[in-house]
């Protein structure tokens, strides 16, 4: 059986071919996240975004990647810089997403071991990425930035450019996103609701995680 894509470029788009529903995580307690995890694998999750807001984040990919390794594909989110790329290599993230670009983050999301999903708001900085062989893109604040709509302007110019959009979306709008041919997965705060999470909700969480599977799969 063939191994996964070697060229980072592929990889990212292996990653968002997992599965439609991307979580995006911030941790408090580093204590949380792998009976969080397990939640939401229980829910049919596999693809997490653990973003580095907190300094909770790091030790919590760490924790993920170590113990469930078969089960979770974890990245980390809201890398701005390469310095921050490589603590988050350094710790097993298995990709990594941006909310926006720079030249220096660019460059070195081609020459990293974790494939990067560059954030973009606009044509022009989709195009900057798309110079650099980037065909696959965050969309981000997706509902501030145009939402559906420049999702479909968007495939126009560009009909081999993929994105994962995130930001203001919501269960009940993830669906009408995921009908979009130019939308591989979405990801969103909703999965974890932070109330939840500071219960301990696991059975809560892992549900809601089941329940939004289906709804945008049926």
């Amino acid at each position: 059986m063939p191994g996964p894509p070697q060229d980072p470029l592929q990889r990212i788009h292996a990653v968002l071919a997992m599965g439609p529903l991307v979580p995006v995580i911030t941790i408090h307690r580093k204590e949380d996240a792998l009976p969080l995890a397990e939640a939401l694998v229980e829910g049919g999750i596999r693809v997490l975004e653990v973003t580095l807001r907190t300094p909770e984040a790091l030790p919590a990919i760490e924790i993920l990647c170590k113990h469930l390794p078969a089960e979770v594909v974890v990245g980390a989110g809201t890398v701005t810089d390469p310095d921050s790329y490589r603590q988050a290599e350094s710790v097993g993230a298995r990709f990594v997403v941006s909310p926006g670009i720079t030249p220096r983050l660019l460059d070195y999301g081609l020459r990293a071991n974790a494939p990067l999903l560059p954030g973009i708001a606009t044509v022009s900085e989709l195009m900057l990425g798309y110079e650099l062989g980037y065909r696959a893109f965050k969309f981000f604040p997706a509902a501030v930035a145009g939402g559906l709509e420049a999702l479909k302007a968007m495939a126009g110019p560009f009909p081999d450019a993929v994105f994962c959009p995130t930001g203001g979306i919501r269960r009940d709008t993830a669906r009408e996103y995921l009908a979009l041919s130019n939308v591989m997965a979405v990801g969103g705060t909703w999965l974890t609701p932070e109330n939840r999470v500071s219960e301990s909700d696991w059975p809560g969480i892992a549900r809601l995680a089941r329940e939004s599977l289906a709804s945008c799969l049926s």
